[in-house]
């Protein structure tokens, strides 16, 4: 299946995936805003989906799910990009492998109620030094930034990088209108 999605399905599965993205994305901007420009407490501040559903916010497995998920659509996609756009895709896919692991570290300490550091409640590695909704803000951020190098990069692939590509999300150049940009 893997095949089929970074060949002839590889536009197909990047656009959704990067639905899933940027709807995860909306969601922590959301918050951001409530709590920054808002003004509520970090407690009520729970993004979109978080005001009709207040227990998704505090479920660690939605959590950790969404960051199997992006971590898993990563590594699927990855064989479909080349050259630079592939450099980009993996900076993204080691930068969520640790987000991956400290929600891992997260959802482990809920379901046992074992706490790491001696804290109260689920602590990850880098919360000892940042805050959790700066630091999953920033751990998105630096995970999106090169993934959206990445797919820049994938859909203006230099001479050598197209003739390397086994995806269509580039069109052969005689199929391009005059003014796209490669």
């Amino acid at each position: 299946m893997t095949g089929a999605l970074n060949t002839r399905y590889h536009r197909a599965a990047l656009n959704g995936f990067m639905v899933i993205v940027l709807a995860h994305w909306v969601e922590h901007v959301a918050q951001a805003y409530q709590i920054w420009v808002l003004g509520w407490p970090v407690p009520k501040a729970r993004g979109v989906l978080g005001l009709w559903f207040p227990w998704l916010v505090k479920s660690e497995w939605l959590h950790y799910g969404y960051a199997l998920a992006m971590l898993i659509g990563l590594a699927v996609l990855r064989p479909g990009f080349v050259g630079r756009a592939r450099t980009w895709w993996t900076v993204a896919l080691t930068i969520q492998f640790w987000h991956h692991f400290e929600h891992l570290l997260l959802l482990v300490q809920a379901q046992t109620q074992h706490f790491l550091f001696g804290r109260a409640v689920p602590t990850s590695v880098l919360q000892l030094v940042f805050p959790r909704v700066e630091l999953h803000l920033f751990y998105n951020s630096i995970v999106f930034i090169p993934m959206m190098v990445a797919v820049y990069r994938h859909l203006r692939p230099s001479d050598r990088e197209l003739r390397a590509m086994l995806c269509a999300c580039v069109p052969a150049a005689d199929e391009r209108p005059a003014f796209a940009p490669v």
